[in-house]
């Protein structure tokens, strides 16, 4: 069956379920460089990683008939929105999902009258990145609490009408 793109509100309990699987392999990912980083620096993406549930503007879900497989959402920042919480669970990876979700999350912006979308993310998400690039998306400068993050990675897409 294929995978149907639907939008949701953001925080259900499904939703929580694959954030919650989403935290436990990004910590996983990146364990090493928590050990070793300045407490100041550990501060600032504490701070930087924090999202707040009522500031999503919009939050899109793949669903493989009525189970929530992938999830992602848009904050505004500036002029732009900022896209979030891309996440695809791990048995559902490899079949173009979180492209579908992206170009959702374009469409969204679009409807709203919004021209760019950027966002952020860590360079040991090769996969990611890959997707990002292969949609347009171009590396950008740190914005906001990313800004002081030396190894954060920032991306932004301006889009077309």
């Amino acid at each position: 069956m294929p995978t149907e793109i639907r939008r949701i509100a953001y925080g259900t309990p499904a939703a929580d379920v694959l954030l919650d699987a989403m935290d436990s392999e990004m910590g996983a990912l990146y364990a090493n460089m928590r050990e070793t980083r300045d407490p100041e620096i550990s501060r600032l993406v504490g701070i930087a990683l924090t999202v707040h549930p009522e500031e999503m503007v919009a939050t899109v879900g793949a669903f493989d008939g009525d189970e929530l497989v992938a999830h992602a959402a848009l904050r505004p920042f500036d002029d732009a929105l900022e896209v979030k919480r891309v996440y695809v669970r791990s048995d559902h990876r490899g079949q173009g999902i979180s492209k579908q979700l992206m170009l959702e999350l374009e469409a969204i912006a679009r409807e709203r009258g919004v021209t760019s979308l950027i966002l952020q993310t860590g360079g040991r998400q090769t996969e990611a990145i890959a997707l990002y690039e292969k949609l347009g998306y171009v590396p950008i400068d740190r914005f906001g609490a990313y800004e002081p993050v030396p190894f954060f990675l920032c991306f932004g897409k301006t889009l077309e009408s």
